[in-house]
């Protein structure tokens, strides 16, 4: 049998519709091929009936707020990404990064937009130089966050300890939301004892993700999502491929074995879970 290659970028076939619908907590559609009523509606058609739209710069996030006024199961979430803040203190001088700032403070108090984010800080990317400008914008964005009243969504790569103390330092929003969750079981334990919701992307169904297996495991239900990070992050049996909101039920079912649930009692956790988390109607 020929080895399957990563080369190739045909579209996954849809899966298994859901019988409880689910959101997608975090995605790209502007990195995604298909348009934005496309993508909605295969989703739609597998039982994921909501995504959360994010948006990384300045240009992305008013992209990503137009997007989520303009189509009822989109919301939209802003801020400068980790690794664009400290490239615009570089690159074009603490003005630009002021300007930037201001840019996703008038976004973000739009009613489309329930979230900042994400922010936070990567190690994995940004080097030495730029991470005095990365935990400034982190802290920037904690306190947004919290002056609009809406969600936090943290991007942590290569910085979980780092992450922890800066929220510990500032004070976490209420609702708090590790995007593309990282850590091992010990630092799951960590997050669900402050209350921080915690979302799977697909890289949980990645043969060496164990560890990650293991957060999974330690995390309860009550604080679990679930998203896809599209077009990253495709999972098994999909790596490699472009990956988009309706392929959430193939990391759904992986999850809800990693938990011993059945798929639709962690269905209706995710889903009620996602509301909450940033704080729109529930599904009846």
């Amino acid at each position: 049998m020929a080895a399957s290659s990563s080369a190739d970028r045909t579209p996954p076939p849809l899966p298994e519709p859901l019988a409880v619908a689910v959101a997608d907590s975090h995605t790209h559609l502007d990195m995604q091929d298909s348009t934005v009523p496309e993508a909605l509606a295969k989703a739609a058609s597998v039982g994921v009936t909501t995504v959360v739209q994010i948006g990384c710069d300045l240009e992305r996030a008013r992209w990503a707020a137009r997007v989520a006024a303009e189509h009822d199961p989109v919301w939209a979430a802003v801020a400068l990404h980790p690794n664009e803040a400290p490239r615009l203190a570089l690159e074009e001088g603490p003005e630009a990064l002021e300007a930037a700032l201001a840019g996703i403070a008038e976004l973000a108090a739009l009613p489309q937009v329930l979230a900042v984010g994400e922010t936070g800080l990567d190690h994995f990317r940004t080097g030495p130089e730029g991470k005095a400008a990365q935990e400034e914008s982190f802290r920037r964005h904690i306190a947004l966050a919290k002056e609009v009243g809406k969600a936090l969504v943290i991007h942590d790569r290569d910085a979980h300890e780092e992450v922890l103390r800066v929220l510990e330092e500032e004070g976490a929003p209420e609702r708090t939301v590790f995007h593309c969750f990282s850590g091992d079981a010990e630092m799951a334990k960590v997050c669900a004892a402050s209350g921080y919701f915690m979302s799977f992307a697909g890289n949980v169904t990645f043969k060496n993700a164990q560890p990650l297996r293991d957060a999974l495991a330690a995390a309860p239900p009550e604080l679990l999502l679930v998203e896809t990070d599209a077009p990253f992050l495709t999972p098994v049996p999909h790596r490699g491929r472009p990956n988009a909101p309706y392929l959430i039920p193939v990391t759904l079912r992986a999850m809800a074995e990693v938990k011993g649930l059945d798929v639709d009692v962690l269905a209706g956790h995710v889903a009620r879970n996602t509301a909450q988390a940033f704080g729109y109607p529930p599904a009846p």
